[in-house]
Parts: structure tokens; sequence; C-alpha cells
């Protein structure tokens, strides 16, 4: 028995070793075929520490309770308790051998009890939950739908097979000391020790043996199997997922959400006003993304937690954030062999490879290496054009990967290909870009329209707002309202504009706004996919703030608009435009807090807010609206099931605004049927994209009888000057959704 155990178990590690290793090695190369990106680091000790809270504390993973808590346990396991897999080598020799120094220490053995224990009660609830959301049972439902399932339930029955044999043999082992009653050595596994009370002594021996062997070969079988399995991310992200948090794109820790990432070719920014001959412009092969990219496809895990959460997947489109990611892991290592020998095209399509070194590539890979990455069924290609369309940006699944796969950077990527160089994308878009091009907004209005808010306020008002540089000097201008092309230009969001601006005054802020010098901050065209456009439009909008606020003594901005917000604080400064700028519920919140603005009017009725993603999610500001809502009396909040992190889109996002939604069912159709399940008075949000897709799908619910016709759609800036406002009768019409 113990001869057999011994040659199985050392031919198993041996060759499942060498596999492993050789995996290991093939994985670097195959990330190294990706494109230079050279911005992954910098801070190392803070890097470093991110990898530290984010393994130890299971940051993201704890925001799902139980998984979590279950997770966290089978990771800490399969890390900490690799020495008892040593131990069970020294056992093959000498059935009561134990560790040098720690092996009969009490601190360890009874770490090894509970961590052993709480690890295989961890992957028996992981397993659980898994068999209770089958896609078998669940369809789309299930965040595993479209995961590769004998993947995932081997690596389970795997840690499940280990931590029983480390039970076992920690049993044995008490048999063997001849343990007879309860102590903390064997604090879990003494009813295992007492089940072998009058076993004889060479039967204890053996089964050691039996079960040290086990140990092994459970252990090493699955280093054999993802050694020639090298594209099993359920398996090696248990390894890569530590690089692929450090080298995050964001030094200090956060998520890949906010600012998109600059456009680069061979790893340099490109020079829109004199770019390269041979820049690449977005990912039109695998190959051109970056290195970080090709390690994003091969660490994931398949949990399925972003496509869960994404509102494409949810209202039936093609999109999973999962299975593009998976899809892009797949052709990266079905191509590899090709890459690797040296193949590739440059952009005329010639291939750079020469026959002597393509001669020994896989007829598979060469056949890989055709594919386009974009391309329809029939085109066999890698990536639908439908799933690349439908992305809202939303940035649901980048908030929710557990091991920080940067999604939408790649999504974007492609899509820049698609728009600048093949000219390939949703035509009702192409609208959109020529009236930016030419009007300098989404609409095509004429610039002068900019300013018709203003004169309507002050003839419902009297409030003249002052335009900076020509009614007030810039240092006498507390903060630049950015207004934005639909703050200014679209009748719903224009309500928002004139509350907010009636607000100020109300206050005694002294703010101004640019007027027909304003033009669209570009975040729709480079989410779209048009970085010249936005690069163009961005350097103009600099080039003025820069000179509108030249003599003010802070450059603060404050904009209504959460896209409007996030570029120019978050883009801008890849452009060179540095400013200080807030949202308008911020600035809202900070005037209620100093006494400048008195919610003393009631507003009766139930409400619900609805978090805009690009407030939200990709910029973190989730308190300042509700803060609002709870300071104006009457009101009572009730959060929606998805909200805060987890928000679900309004469907705007990404471009989207400008596109039809032909696919599954609308995505604000989803969240408004959320919504009217509290059966509410008000839904509130804070984003002119936000308000007109609600609207959009209010109206429609009413129009169908399945909405209260008092129901109404309004930015909390509205809601707000209702409180605010003296009101000169008792009678007086309540704010206008």
């Amino acid at each position: 028995m113990q001869l057999a155990a011994i040659v199985i178990s050392l031919v198993t590690f041996v060759i499942g070793t060498a596999l492993a290793a050789r995996a290991a090695l093939y994985i670097y190369k195959v990330v190294r075929t990706g494109s230079a990106d050279g911005t992954r680091f910098g801070q190392p000790a803070q890097r470093v520490a991110t990898v530290a809270k984010e393994f130890l504390g299971h940051t993201r993973m704890n925001r799902w309770g139980v998984v979590g808590v279950a997770h966290w346990f089978v990771a800490v396991g399969f890390f900490s308790l690799v020495l008892t897999l040593v131990n069970a080598f020294g056992q093959l020799f000498d059935a009561e051998f134990a560790l040098p120094v720690i092996g009969h220490w009490l601190p360890w053995n009874i770490f090894v009890e509970l961590i052993g224990t709480l690890t295989t009660l961890g992957i028996l609830v992981l397993m659980a939950i898994r068999l209770l959301s089958l896609p078998s049972r669940a369809g789309r439902k299930s965040r595993f739908a479209g995961s590769i399932a004998w993947q995932a339930f081997y690596v389970e029955y795997t840690i499940l097979g280990i931590g029983l044999c480390i039970m076992m043999l920690r049993g044995l082992e008490g048999a063997l000391e001849g343990v007879d009653s309860y102590g903390a050595t064997y604090l879990v596994s003494y009813p295992i020790a007492a089940a072998f009370h009058g076993v004889a002594h060479g039967t204890l021996v053996n089964l050691v043996y039996l079960f040290a062997m086990l140990k092994i070969c459970i252990s090493f079988a699955w280093a054999i199997t993802i050694g020639v399995n090298p594209s099993m991310g359920v398996a090696w992200h248990r390894f890569l997922a530590f690089f692929n948090i450090y080298f995050k794109r964001e030094e200090d820790g956060g998520t890949a959400l906010g600012a998109l990432r600059p456009m680069t070719s061979g790893g340099a920014p490109i020079d829109f006003e004199d770019p390269a001959d041979d820049a690449v412009f977005g990912v039109s092969q695998v190959e051109h993304f970056s290195w970080k990219g090709i390690l994003d496809f091969s660490t994931c895990t398949e949990c399925g937690r972003c496509q869960s959460q994404c509102p494409a997947w949810n209202t039936g489109k093609p999109l999973s954030p999962k299975l593009l990611i998976m899809s892009l892991r797949e052709h990266a290592f079905a191509k590899a062999p090709y890459l690797l020998a040296g193949g590739g095209k440059d952009m005329e399509g010639e291939e750079k490879a020469t026959a002597e070194q393509l001669k020994d590539v896989p007829a598979a890979a060469l056949a890989e290496a055709e594919r386009p990455l974009i391309g329809t069924a029939e085109e066999n290609g890698v990536i639908d054009p439908d799933v690349l369309w439908s992305c809202t940006t939303c940035g649901a699944c980048v908030e929710q990967c557990p091991v920080d796969i940067e999604h939408i950077d790649h999504i974007v990527d492609m899509r820049r290909y698609q728009v600048m160089i093949e000219s390939s994308f949703p035509t009702e878009a192409g609208t959109m870009l020529k009236n930016l091009e030419n009007k300098g907004n989404p609409w095509g209005l004429a610039t002068k329209a900019r300013l018709d808010w203003v004169k309507e306020l002050k003839k419902e008002t009297g409030i003249e707002v002052p335009v900076i540089g020509e009614d007030i000097d810039p240092a006498e201008v507390e903060y630049l309202y950015w207004v934005g092309c639909a703050g200014a230009l679209e009748d719903r969001a224009k309500k928002t504009t004139k509350a907010f601006a009636e607000l100020l005054h109300t206050a005694g802020v002294k703010f101004a706004i640019l007027g027909k010098e304003e033009t669209c901050t570009g975040d729709s065209p480079r989410r779209l996919g048009n970085e010249f456009l936005f690069q163009m439009l961005g350097a103009q909008n600099v080039e003025t703030l820069n000179a509108a606020l030249e003599d003010a003594p802070t450059k603060r901005i404050v904009a209504t608009c959460p896209h409007c917000f996030n570029t120019i604080a978050n883009e801008y400064p890849q452009l060179g435009g540095h400013f200080e700028v807030i949202h308008h519920t911020q600035l809202l919140q900070h005037l209620i807090d100093e006494g400048k603005l008195l919610p003393v009017n009631p507003v009766e009725g139930l409400i619900t807010y609805h978090d805009p993603c690009y407030l939200g999610r990709h910029n973190k500001v989730y308190t300042p609206p509700r803060e609002i809502i709870g300071k104006v009396p009457g009101l009572r909040n009730e959060e929606m099931h998805r909200h805060k992190e987890r928000g679900f889109c309004c469907g705007a996002g990404g471009a989207r605004m400008w596109m039809e939604e032909r696919i599954g069912k609308r995505i604000n159709t989803e969240r408004v049927d959320e919504a009217l399940s509290l059966n509410p008075d008000i839904v509130s949000t804070a984003c002119p994209f936000c308000l007109v897709m609600l609207s959009d799908s209010v109206n429609g619910k009413k129009n169908e009888g399945a909405a209260k016709e008092h129901l109404k759609v309004v930015d909390v800036a509205q809601l707000l000057l209702e409180s605010v406002k003296a009101l000169p009768t008792a009678d007086a019409e309540p704010v206008d959704a």
C-alpha cells in the first residue's frame, strides 16, 4: 500500500507540476502578445496594498453576502493550507509524520481544523448556490448562463475532495495518537478520530497512506487539468487575479470607471493633430489590445456577476460582459500559436510573417487568425456587432467584477476602430455625429438656441442669468454653471436648468454661464468611438474654459449633467484642462447645510430616486441627492431594489441616447417597471438623460393605463425649488413633470 501510494503520488506530482509550469509560461507568452502599456507600473507600494486589501478583505465579493464569506474561506484555505499538502507527502513515508517546528504547535493545529472545516463548508455553500441557479432552470436569469459548466464543477469538487481529505487525515492522526477525549488540537476532527477507536494500528497506517495519496492525486490531477487548459479561467484566476488587480488601471486602487483611457497606439497616446503613419486606431485584432487586456481575458472566472448586473443582458439583448470577455479569451488563446510564431496583419491586411515562420503553426490557429474581431455569425466574427453596440457603458460590470476586469475600456477600444476606420456603426448615431460637427450639439439646433432658457427664465421669474465675460467679470463668479446640451436645448431638461438657476439666485450664489460659447463636451461621441470628434470638441471647450476662468479666483464649475460633469472633471485633464467640478446636487446639499436654502413647503407623496450611472457608479456620488430629498418635508423615500452601486441604467449612456433600441425590452421600460412596483407618486433623478428616458417610459405607461396619471418624473432640483419657493397662493401649481 505504501509503495503504491508513493509511486502514484510522485508520478502525479511530477506530471502535474511540469504541465502547470508549462501552462503558466504559455499564459505569460500569450499575455505578452498584447500591445505595450507602460501605465501599469506606478505606485508599486499602493498597488501591493490594493491587492492585499481586495484579497484579504474580499471587498467586491463580500457585497454578495454569504457568497463572499464562503468564497473568502475557500480562497484563504486554498493558499494557507498548502502546508497540509507538504504534510501529506511526509505521511507517505511515515504515517505519523508531522511538519517540523509547527507540526505539533497548538495554534497551527487549531488553524488547520477551523480553516479546513470552513473551507469545506464554504465550497459546499458555493456548490449549492450554483446548483440552485443552473442555467437549465433559470435561463438568462442565471449568472452562470454561458459559463463552462464542467470546469466550474470540476474545480468545486476538487476543493471539496481536498477539504474532506484534510479532515479525514486529521482524524486518522488523532486515532494514531490514541486521542480519547475532546481537545483543542482536534477541535473539529475528534468525531472522526473517535470513529476509528479500536481499529488496528496497521489499518490506520494504511488509511493514512491512502488518504495522503488521494489528497496529493486530487491536487495534482487539478494541476494536470489546468496545465492542458491554459484558458481555464475558473481555475487560473486563483493565480492571475493577484496580477490583474496589481496592474489595474487606477494606481490608487479605484475601479476603471469615470474617464476613458486616452487612445493609444503601441503604448503611446496618439497625437490627433499629427498621427504617426503606422498609428493603430482602436482595436481590430486581438493583439491590438494591451497586454493588460489579454490578462483581463485570461483572468475571467466566469462568475457572472457582471452579467447579472448588465442592463443589456437583463433586457434580452445579446451583450453579456462575461460572454464577451470569454469570447475574446478563447479567441486570443486559439490564435496564440500564430501570433507567437510571428504572425500578424498590418493595417492593409498584409501578412507580416514569412511562410517559413508559419509552417509549423496548426491549421486551427491559422483559421482563427482569419476571423474578424467584429463580425456577424455569417462572417465568422468573434464579437457580433449587436453585442458591441448594446453596451450603455453604465459601469455595472466593472463595479462588480471581483478581479478588476476593465470591460468598458475594451468595448470602447473596439468601437473606436469600427467608427474611425470602418465607419461602421448604427445609422441613427450618424445624425448625432453630423450635428455635433456642424452645430456643436446633438440636435443640430442653432447656437443661439442655447440662450432660450435664459429668456424663458427671465420672463417667468424676472431672474437674469449673466454670461461670463459679457455681463459679469470672471473675478466676481463663484461658479461657472455648465448647462450642457440637454440642459439648454431639451424641453424637459430645461426645467431642471431653470430650477437650478433659480435656486442659485435664491441662495445668493454668484454664478454665470458661457452661453453661446458652450458646446458639447464630447461624452457621447467618445463613448460611441469617435475619439477624433471628442478631441476636437474637448480642445475647443478647454480653450474656452481656460479663457473664461483665467481671472477667476478658482476654476470652479458646476454641472447639472453627470455626463458633462464626468467629462470635464475626469477627461479634460487629458487635454490640459484642470478644473474644480461638482455636480449640482453636491452644491445644493452644501447650500442647504449652510442654511442658504430652506426647504419649508411640503411636497407630499412617495418618492423613489434613480441613480444616474455617470453620477453614481462612475463618480461615487450617492448621498447628496438623497440628502436633498430627505430635507424636503412631506416626501416619503423608498429605494428601488436596484440602487446605488447596483443601480440599473436608464439606457441612455454609451451614446445609446441617440440609437434605437430594437432588440429585447427597452432598458428604460425595465427601470420604470421596477419603480412602478413601489407605486410611487414621484420618480426623481439627477441627470437630463435619465429624466428624458424615464419620462418617455412613464408617459407610455400612462397611455397604457399602467401608471397613475399624477405620477411625475423630476430632477431633485425641481423638488427642492418647489419646497424652497414661497408659494403665492395656497393652491399654487406643483412642479410640472
